[in-house]
């Protein structure tokens, strides 16, 4: 009874601070920065009038509507839509989603700091696969491999029975 209990009060409390929690829960929208790139995604917006799932706007700390913002597009598909600016300077914004049926799906605000300096890196995909250890699957071997794989792996099972036979058979002196 009382584990019960303490779980109804933990659901309750859950739901609390859940509710409490506001719009960054609530608001239907996930916003993102890499360097000075800042990206929003949202699932929110499933309707397209006119061609457009809606707009997004970002906006600086001195601007209050969304007019006012640099605005753009949504695009995507009915389950994820998203946009992204590019060349953002450092600060704090608010980026603000409108779907094109005029509802509101959120908004959030969001730091973009220096952008660190990139580091190389290869990303060229393999062209053999990433060899999993599938023993062959990756490559055809021929007859001639087959067999000799075949015969090791018998002379392997017989080496190992006759070690096991002598090793059962007391020691005489």
């Amino acid at each position: 009874m009382r584990t019960l209990q303490f779980l109804v009060g933990t659901g309750a409390t859950a739901a609390a601070v859940a509710l409490a929690a506001g719009p960054a829960f609530a608001a239907g929208i996930s916003v993102s920065t890499t360097g000075s790139t800042v990206s929003v995604v949202t699932s929110t917006c499933t309707t397209q009038v006119s061609g457009s799932y809606g707009t997004a706007s970002l906006l600086t700390s001195s601007q209050t509507s969304f007019g006012q913002g640099r605005q753009v597009a949504l695009s995507g598909t009915t389950v994820s839509q998203s946009a992204a600016w590019t060349s953002v300077s450092v600060g704090t914004y608010t980026v603000m989603v409108r779907c094109a049926d005029g509802r509101n799906a959120g908004s959030q605000t969001i730091i973009v700091s220096a952008a660190s300096s990139p580091t190389a890196s290869s990303t060229t995909a393999p062209t053999r696969g990433v060899l999993g250890g599938l023993g062959g699957g990756i490559e055809d071997y021929g007859t001639v491999t087959l067999a000799a794989g075949g015969a090791l792996t018998g002379l392997g099972v017989l080496a190992a029975g006759w070690f096991l036979r002598r090793r059962r058979r007391p020691y005489r002196l």
